[in-house]
């Protein structure tokens, strides 16, 4: 399986997502820089980190969707390739069009920096085939544009779907319907606030979020 991690100016979680990927594919992902035009050949999923991107001026994420690379991510994603978005990555997704909705401030205009329990909502995904549905992983986030907003026309979309992927136990941003991270229509781009990638390791305080890139890696392997 061949990863690769798009690096961002004020990008702050890429090292630890790249380090996730390596854990559980048992190879190194390729750091691509924003301002590359193309991506490497043979990729099978690409991950976007978290941080913030160009110092999320303007709106979270908006700039990062409109950088030379992200172009390449939209047009990998649209020939069906795998793409996860965490965090601020999330964001970029949905600026970019490859997800629904917008991340708005938290409805405590604060900082949320924290572990917390999800659900697992659906276990019919690349991303969440390790689980089962109605697992509670604890993911750790720190956001403050986390607010998951949509329409009610969207979120029963959603569900019916089965797109929503992850749910908050105990909301801690104000997100819709307790969502925490969303599917695409083909399910291959997910779109996660929390972090999995900061619990994959024991010694960091859990290994929760191993799950997910167990999933990816069990998923591509079969396909």
């Amino acid at each position: 399986m061949r990863a690769a991690v798009i690096v961002f100016p004020g990008s702050n979680c890429d090292r630890d997502l790249a380090a996730a990927f390596r854990e559980l594919t048992g190879t190194d992902p390729v750091m691509v820089w924003h301002k590359d035009t193309s991506l490497p050949a043979g990729l099978d999923i690409i991950g976007v980190p978290g941080g913030f991107s160009f110092g999320d001026y303007l709106r979270c994420g908006a700039i990062a969707a409109r950088s030379p690379i992200c172009r390449a991510v939209v047009e990998f994603a649209n020939r069906g390739g795998h793409v996860l978005g965490i965090c601020n990555g999330f964001q970029v997704l949905t600026e970019s069009g490859l997800l629904p909705g917008a991340l708005m401030r938290n409805s405590g205009i604060r900082f949320v920096c924290k572990p917390v329990a999800l659900t697992v909502a659906t276990s019919a995904s690349p991303f969440t085939n390790a689980f089962s549905t109605g697992d509670t992983p604890v993911f750790p986030v720190a956001h403050h544009d986390g607010n998951y907003t949509a329409s009610p026309e969207l979120v029963a979309q959603l569900r019916d779907e089965d797109r929503v992927a992850f749910r908050y136990v105990d909301n801690p941003n104000g997100s819709v319907d307790d969502i925490a991270g969303i599917l695409s229509e083909n399910r291959r781009v997910l779109g996660l606030m929390p972090h999995p990638e900061r619990a994959v390791d024991a010694a960091l305080g859990g290994t929760d979020g191993r799950g997910v890139f167990a999933s990816v890696a069990q998923a591509l392997v079969a396909a």
